[in-house]
């Protein structure tokens, strides 16, 4: 039925787009809007549409946020000598989460990934090194994902990094190999933060 209704059909398209959303996710979350208010609906609506509008970078650290700084970056408390590397801004959040980490961070924007053009300038490694040398970095933490991508980033921060004479480290074992740091719980990543070594 819902084959000929291409209101419906355009919608279940839209969530389909989303990531770990499949046909029948998105068909389930189509008819579950079907059945609420207007009012709620257009209250989710609100919400994309406000969410798209406020949220963007940070200027020093990429993460998210609703002003030119994040509240991270705005928070005198944080210890400016540690900066910890991550692939994506959704990572900050899990760490933040674990309690453990109270230095700043950086967000590259993606992994170097050969196959799909994703080299060194792609990626927000020269306003790292801006900041390290502002800032007066003693250690940096490569809270990256455990996966081929994940690994020869790390590798290539390192030889790149090495030279400014700086500590680097990278989170301790207790997060599985191809595991996104994403999906990680609290204690893991609170136990990979404290647990951190030397590259």
């Amino acid at each position: 039925m819902s084959a000929q209704i291409k209101s419906i059909e355009n919608l279940i398209n839209e969530f389909k787009k989303l990531p770990g959303i499949g046909p029948k996710s998105a068909r389930r979350i189509v008819f579950y809007l079907l059945k609420q208010n207007e009012k709620d609906i257009l209250s989710f609506a609100d919400a994309l549409i406000d969410m798209k509008k406020k949220v963007k970078f940070c200027k020093n650290c990429f993460n998210l946020s609703e002003e030119d700084e994040c509240p991270i970056c705005k928070d005198n408390s944080r210890n400016t000598s540690t900066i910890c590397i991550v692939e994506k801004a959704s990572d900050i959040m899990v760490i933040e989460s674990a309690g453990e980490y109270k230095g700043l961070y950086h967000v590259l924007g993606g992994l170097l990934s050969p196959i799909e053009n994703i080299g060194p300038e792609e990626l927000k490694i020269s306003q790292l090194i801006d900041r390290i040398n502002r800032l007066k970095v003693t250690e940096i933490i490569l809270a990256l994902n455990s996966t081929v991508e994940g690994d020869s980033t790390a590798t290539y921060l390192n030889k790149a990094l090495k030279y400014l004479g700086i500590k680097i480290t990278k989170l301790a074992s207790g997060l599985p190999v191809g595991g996104d740091i994403e999906y990680a719980d609290q204690i893991t990543i609170g136990r990979a933060i404290s647990g951190r070594r030397e590259f």
